[in-house]
């Protein structure tokens, strides 16, 4: 899903075709890949804590989500670095800005069901109002927050209420591989016809990387878009 948006908005963007890869279907399409994804990503972290917490301490295991959130966020900065050079539309606080942030606020809740579940419909709701109310400013410091900026954005995913995604599937995560359940310490084999997209499943970072450059390169290849004519 995240691949087919994408080629969309290569059309669009490097390609002059008229899609409206921005609005209409295909936003609608790209929120509910970005739901999902952000869904996995609490179901994820359910298992990890569920694993982690059997063998470390909390502070440890702290230590160990900050690093990680940290990490992507990293990662998540090349990426901004690299809409800049392009000049298609800032990447400031896109979805793997809101992974890495993520990571880390969901810390006090990676135990908990109720609460979690409460706090997620909270943000999303509050997140829901500010959307519906086109909250803007010129500061980039609430970009985080949802009050959207005045210039285009190629991507962007605001803690509110896209991190009330995350804590949803933090909850469904707790209620299937929590408290050490079965489900997360062991992983069955994969059929085999399954398990090239079990590969994309571990490697799903890798791939968010390395999708765009390849894709653009293939649709250069077959003369789609000419990225010399821009």
């Amino acid at each position: 899903m995240m691949a087919l948006y994408h080629c969309m908005y290569d059309l669009e963007t490097f390609g002059g075709y008229k899609i409206n890869a921005v609005g209409g279907f295909w936003r609608h399409f790209a929120d509910a890949t970005a739901s999902a994804f952000l869904l996995l990503v609490g179901v994820s972290l359910a298992i990890s804590f569920s694993r982690a917490s059997e063998k470390s301490p909390d502070q440890e295991l702290f230590g160990k989500y900050l690093k990680r959130g940290l990490r992507i966020l990293g990662y998540a900065m090349i990426l901004t670095v690299v809409s800049w050079a392009l000049h298609t539309g800032w990447i400031l606080f896109g979805i793997l800005h809101l992974i890495g942030v993520s990571i880390i606020l969901a810390y006090p809740f990676l135990r908990y069901r109720l609460p979690t579940l409460i706090a997620g419909v909270l943000v999303i709701l509050v997140g829901a109002y500010i959307q519906i109310h086109h909250f803007s400013s010129g500061n980039p410091w609430l970009l985080p927050f949802g009050i959207e900026p005045h210039f285009f954005m190629a991507d962007y995913r605001p803690l509110l209420p896209w991190f009330g995604v995350v804590l949803l599937g933090l909850f469904v995560g707790n209620i299937i591989y929590g408290s050490g359940k079965k489900g997360a310490r062991g992983v069955k084999p994969a059929p085999r016809a399954a398990r090239p997209l079990a590969f994309m499943g571990r490697h799903s970072l890798l791939i968010y990387f390395v999708h765009q450059p390849v894709m653009i390169a293939i649709l250069v290849a077959f003369g789609v878009i000419n990225l010399w004519a821009l």
